[in-house]
């Protein structure tokens, strides 16, 4: 047990590790070339911050444990919306603006798919392939139709690294993540065994968690610097990407059926939070404390309620 632990621990720095070096390699590959500041923003960013939720399903996948991933992919929707957008709300109010309306109707158009998916028992290579796709129309779309605050929404970030560095941070970013990774799945299977989770729950709670930490960083710090309206970017790309990426790769590399113990609870919580999101982005003006507590307290509610 003690060792699974650890390897829990040391899959999780490599994730939060990697996933950071990731990121600053890949966008300053991309300053470096010219690439546009949306496409950077849109593919790059949005790929590489997904990447360690990518590794960690992956990894379980090909291990013939896809349950690990597809807990995963719904426990980081919800630690998206409710832990992540409910802490950066406690630290400054949200302000909405009408920007990401396009992109919360997408979110929760994958989210009840995906919630249909599994409702129907749906598992096919080609079924992956599709979701990944339709990852690919979304990418044209947002590049040929770009919100107005698009291409200067990275634009206060740190200095750029020399070409040589962004390249050493990128391969760095990378074999971190693919040890991290590998680290937390077999941890997290070692635990589960153990304690007689399933390997569903696990990917629910501690994987989930463990590789969203990375983006709870980054928004808690974007609002701490007045920037709070990023996490909701973050936060609706994130999971996109997290179900047409990761799940489309999870579902080309092991298709085998989404778990039932996601039916009932777990993706109708993803299709009802993303449905929540959707609702604030046109009819609200601001995420305030007072609802960041409310989603704070709901993912805390729920995460009980998986462990009981």
């Amino acid at each position: 047990m003690t060792t699974a632990i650890l390897l829990i621990l040391a899959g999780l720095v490599g994730l939060g590790l990697g996933g950071e070096l990731l990121v600053r390699g890949a966008v300053g590959l991309a300053r470096r070339m010219g690439i546009s500041n949306l496409v950077t923003g849109l593919v790059i960013v949005g790929a590489a911050t997904s990447m360690p939720e990518m590794v960690a399903s992956v990894q379980a996948a090909l291990i013939g444990s896809p349950e690990i991933a597809w807990g995963n992919i719904a426990g980081s929707n919800l630690a998206n919306t409710l832990l992540i957008l409910g802490a950066a709300a406690l630290v400054a109010p949200i302000i909405l603006t009408g920007t990401g309306r396009r992109d919360a109707v997408v979110a929760f158009s994958a989210s009840v798919m995906l919630w249909l998916l599994a409702l129907g028992g749906f598992a096919s290579p080609w079924l992956g392939a599709a979701l990944l796709a339709l990852l690919t129309i979304y990418i044209v779309w947002r590049y040929r139709h770009p919100r107005p605050a698009d291409e200067d929404e990275h634009e206060d970030e740190d200095e750029i690294p020399a070409l040589w560095k962004s390249v050493v941070l990128f391969a760095i970013g990378v074999a971190a993540l693919i040890a991290g990774g590998k680290y937390l799945v077999d941890g997290a299977v070692d635990v589960a065994r153990f304690a007689g989770l399933s390997e569903t729950v696990i990917g629910l709670t501690v994987v989930a968690i463990g590789t969203s930490l990375p983006e709870l960083a980054a928004s808690v710090a974007a609002a701490l610097r007045g920037k709070s309206g990023l996490a909701l970017g973050n936060v609706v790309g994130s999971n996109i990407y997290n179900i047409l990426l990761i799940g489309g790769a999870t579902m080309a590399i092991s298709p085998v059926a989404i778990p039932a113990e996601l039916v009932d609870i777990e993706l109708p919580m993803v299709a009802a939070t993303a449905l929540m999101v959707l609702l604030l982005c046109w009819f609200a003006d601001r995420i305030g404390r007072v609802l960041g507590a409310v989603l704070l307290a709901a993912f805390i509610a729920n995460i009980v309620l998986i462990l009981a």
